[in-house]
């Protein structure tokens, strides 16, 4: 099962269980995230596109890290002028570890069996 879901004006494919390096979020280590902005969810041969997005779908995350990619090297010149002009730059990104992937179907499933448990 793996949804698609959109984070920073990118979409990403994510599946439980793994990780995955997003735009900063503004969150420090081992806090909770949830992506509602869930593009399109497959599970085997069932899948559910949203128009924009799918309906009470929700990504649950939880931040690993943050951290800077490698520099990268920017160089502007214009030939026979002398001008040149060297920076360097590092992204930044926060690494999250996906928890759980929410449907309809999957919440309204653990609401009946909290409901059966009660009685």
């Amino acid at each position: 099962m793996y949804a698609i879901v959109e984070t920073g004006g990118k979409q990403y494919q994510v599946e439980e269980g793994r990780y995955v390096d997003v735009e900063l979020l503004g969150e420090e280590k081992d806090a909770k995230v949830v992506f509602d902005k869930v593009i399109m969810i497959v599970n085997g041969k069932k899948s559910k596109v949203g128009q924009p997005y799918v309906a009470n779908a929700k990504v649950e995350g939880t931040v690993l890290k943050t951290d800077r990619a490698k520099k990268i090297i920017v160089y502007k010149q214009r030939p026979k002028k002398g001008y040149r002009k060297k920076q360097g730059h590092r992204q930044g990104f926060a690494r999250v570890m996906i928890n759980k992937i929410r449907t309809t179907a999957a919440k309204a499933k653990a609401e009946t069996t909290e409901t059966t448990a009660e009685a």
